[in-house]
């Protein structure tokens, strides 16, 4: 069973997606606090595919909660819920490790799709490749079938998102990479969003691998096009 927590104080709008993903397969916990989702994250040993969470909560915001799950596990899909139209609340959910957010209010399928979406990432993430096992690059490896990327010999904790980013720039080592087709190659076409998710995630990254993010050697930027990983062989 895909099993989501959602996180959400609004009474309305914490049942209204709670029906709706039950509608749509999910196996759904939900709190009203960020207090009980950190709580019911440990107590159930973080067995949750999904984590949705509002931003704007008393006490723990969603910021928090997103913080403290994301570096109890990198492989989870966590997407925020905001009512804000501010960029940089959706800047920050995503630099502190979540996957996506959705922008309130929003209809029964916007919501099941992005969360759809997120699950499929996940999925991908327990896919083993049999054909090759890894892909090297300068001082980067990154292994196929445990989804993990070394650096000199030393791990990158890299969230799921992060990790196909990376993937995708180092079987294209070279290539000029539209903004359009990153964001279709990880979000899908369906993606509801807007491509600035990755600008916001390539900015992560860097400062992940890069000795100098401000001045990146790895991943470079093409200006009003896209990026390109800089193949150091």
């Amino acid at each position: 069973m895909k099993r989501i927590l959602i996180c959400e104080d609004e009474d309305t709008i914490r049942e209204f997606v709670v029906i709706n993903l039950k509608c749509a397969g999910y196996d759904v916990v939900d709190v009203n606090c960020g207090e009980a989702a950190l709580k019911t994250f440990e107590t159930e040993h973080g067995n949750f595919d999904i984590v949705l969470l509002d931003i704007m909560m008393p006490g723990i915001d969603g910021f928090t909660v997103c913080k403290k799950i994301r570096e109890k596990s990198s492989t989870i899909g966590i997407i925020m819920l905001t009512a804000r139209t501010q960029e940089m609340d959706k800047v920050s959910g995503l630099m502190i490790g979540a996957d996506d957010y959705i922008t309130k209010p929003f209809s029964p399928s916007e919501l099941t799709a992005r969360v759809d979406a997120i699950y499929r990432r996940v999925c991908m993430s327990f896919i083993k490749n049999e054909k090759q096992s890894v892909i090297e690059s300068g001082p980067f490896v990154l292994n196929l079938k445990s989804r993990t990327v070394t650096k000199d010999g030393e791990p990158i904790e890299l969230t799921q998102v992060e990790y196909q980013i990376l993937e995708f720039f180092m079987n294209n080592k070279n290539t000029a990479l539209d903004r359009a087709s990153i964001l279709n190659h990880i979000w899908g076409e369906s993606y509801y969003g807007d491509d600035k998710i990755v600008d916001v995630n390539i900015r992560r990254i860097r400062m992940k691998i890069e000795e100098e993010p401000s001045n990146p050697k790895y991943i470079i930027t093409i200006w009003g096009y896209g990026y390109k990983w800089n193949d150091m062989q």
